[in-house]
């Protein structure tokens, strides 16, 4: 993903994604742990979510079990307005 500030990702259409990661832990199988990963991310091809799953499965010994996301997109370019004036009250 480009380096760019929140707001310009943002208006390219990224939105926070969050994923819940359940998977099991090396040593004793039987039981499984919760982990918590939120990212800014394109829907619908989420190539940060796949990045950090590919990342998952080679790097962390506890394999996963299964993954759960939601997508919300903050703002969109039509609810972005450019403000040309001030106005201040005193």
């Amino acid at each position: 993903m480009k380096d760019l500030g929140d707001l310009e990702l943002m208006l390219q259409g990224y939105g926070l994604t969050t994923a819940k990661f359940i998977y099991r832990m090396p040593d004793p199988p039987h039981l499984l742990q919760t982990f918590i990963w939120q990212h800014y991310d394109l829907s619908p091809q989420f190539p940060e979510l796949h990045r950090f799953i590919d990342f998952w499965r080679r790097e962390i010994e506890g394999p996963l079990h299964s993954v759960t996301y939601t997508h919300k997109r903050l703002i969109s370019p039509g609810e972005w307005r450019n403000v040309t004036g001030e106005l201040i009250l005193h």
